[in-house]
């Protein structure tokens, strides 16, 4: 954190010189609001673009100090500095940070500004229920909001969701309790953070660059558990090392926080999980050695893909440690609609299901969602950021019917499913135009047959092709519709 004492009483602000680093969603907020507070706020940023210049005038036309890295300069230090408040996806090597360490200067994130400020008003905050993991955040963030709005509390999904919690904690509208989605990133630059409980869903390779390695971005994500009053929730069919269960051993909480597990398999003590068809509780009921308390159904979830199962307990498990009852868990899941483009059946065609799973940004995801399906056709490719595919495909091979590959890495996915699944047709397409993506859909919908699912789980970012995840699951559906109608 640095040598230097940072206030966040209200009055403490005032004239205080704060270096905000980065425009964007988060930088803007967190300057506006320091600049709110009578803070001496000067932002700076990397590049000098035509965006960048146009944020840059707004703010200044509202007296904040901007300054622009021209040619891709680094943004440096403001004279004076005694906090600097950085947007999440600055990398921890950059110079402005190595400047700030030099002068004793604490480096936060907008998160933990946020934290800081919760209480400005003097108001008693809401607690924090916050999620993290490599996938299933934003799904089990607002499967969590939706249980807890079923329970009668005031709530709202924020955080990495896209919902500003300076927004959120500095706002008119009085919380409950708050559902918070949080990043890696964002967790980096939040050390002091302490939620009411917390979960790490899951621990896969990612953003590893902007890390430096496993271990640093596992501890990261562990980050989340530090100070939990109430329980850490874990993910007890992790198999992955470090398991999100080691992050719970490692983590330093409160007197009496439990350690709860969510599985797929019959539930032991302190854990949730699944009895047949039934999500049920053996954490927080009376008697966890005899007693299990049901919450839902399988079919009450959406969609019942065995990941989105996981992610229902997850989010049951928080509402529960923080004393939801079970039938606001089964009106909550039952409520809860999937975001687009997250695992979503677009139509059946000659008795084959399209489904759109754009959202599949890496192999992880690729896998929870190839493993809800059999056969499959397999649309994949795009940008593998550094990613390998063997085990994905050896893991999966037996589900494919076949294989379509897009995109600017499609050769990396081609080689892998050579080397473990050579038996599956595969049809590379040698296009990253966005019309390749019709052509997609109908080389699948030829290999595919009645009762198969073509699957878009491209385990790969889109930018290759397409402006973001969203683009290319809309040009997918759009192909469906077409194919569909008879115009493919």
């Amino acid at each position: 954190m640095g040598s230097r004492q940072v206030s966040s009483s209200a009055a403490d602000w005032r004239g205080r010189r704060v270096t905000v680093a980065g425009l964007g969603v988060s930088g803007i907020p967190a300057a506006r609001v320091l600049h709110g507070l009578g803070a001496h706020v000067t932002v700076v940023n990397d590049g000098a673009d035509e965006r960048a210049r146009a944020q840059a005038a707004e703010l200044e036309a509202e007296g904040i100090e901007v300054r622009l890295g021209e040619d891709g300069s680094p943004a440096r230090l403001a004279e004076g500095a005694e906090l600097v408040v950085t947007a999440p996806g600055w990398r921890p090597d950059h110079p402005l940070f190595a400047a700030a360490g030099a002068a004793g200067v604490p480096v936060w994130g907008d998160v933990e500004l946020a934290w800081r400020l919760r209480d400005l008003d003097g108001r008693a905050p809401a607690p924090w229920l916050a999620v993290t993991g490599t996938n299933g955040k934003t799904t089990t963030v607002r499967m969590l909001a939706s249980i807890l709005e079923a329970a009668g509390l005031r709530t709202a999904a924020v955080g990495n969701i896209g919902v500003s919690l300076l927004d959120a904690v500095l706002g008119d509208e009085r919380y409950d309790v708050l559902a918070v989605e949080l990043s890696s990133y964002q967790l980096h630059w939040a050390p002091s953070v302490r939620a009411h409980s917390a979960a790490v869903l899951n621990l896969a390779p990612d953003h590893l660059d902007w890390h430096g390695s496993m271990e640093a971005y596992a501890a990261d994500k562990g980050r989340v558990y530090e100070g939990n009053t109430v329980a850490c929730v874990y993910n007890a069919d992790a198999t992955d090392k470090p398991s999100t269960e080691d992050l719970v051993r490692e983590a330093d909480v409160e007197e009496g926080c439990r350690a709860i597990g969510f599985t797929l398999g019959t539930p032991g003590p302190s854990q949730l999980g699944l009895v047949d068809d039934i999500l049920v509780d053996r954490a927080f009921v009376a008697n966890r050695q005899k007693q299990a308390q049901e919450l839902a159904q399988v079919s009450d979830v959406n969609p019942p893909a065995p990941h989105n199962i996981a992610n229902a307990l997850a989010a049951a498990a928080l509402a529960r440690a923080f004393g939801v009852e079970p039938a606001a868990v089964r009106e909550g899941l039952r409520n809860f609609r999937p975001d687009a483009h997250r695992i979503a059946f677009v139509a059946e065609v000659d008795g084959v299901a399209y489904v759109d799973d754009s959202k599949a940004t890496n192999t992880h995801a690729a896998e929870a969602s190839l493993a809800a399906y059999d056969p499959i056709v397999w649309i994949a490719g795009g940008l593998a950021k550094g990613a390998a595919f063997d085990e994905l495909v050896a893991r999966s091979a037996g589900r494919l019917r076949g294989a379509v590959l897009i995109g600017a890495d499609r050769a990396l996915v081609r080689e892998a499913l050579a080397r473990h699944a050579p038996q599956v047709p595969v049809v590379d397409l040698d296009r990253t135009d966005t019309g390749a993506m019709a052509a997609a859909v109908r080389e699948a919908a030829r290999l595919a047959r009645p009762g198969d699912t073509v699957l878009l789980a491209p385990a790969c970012a889109s930018m290759d092709m397409f402006v973001n995840y969203n683009k290319r699951g809309e040009a997918f559906e759009e192909a469906v519709r077409a194919l569909a109608a008879g115009d493919a």
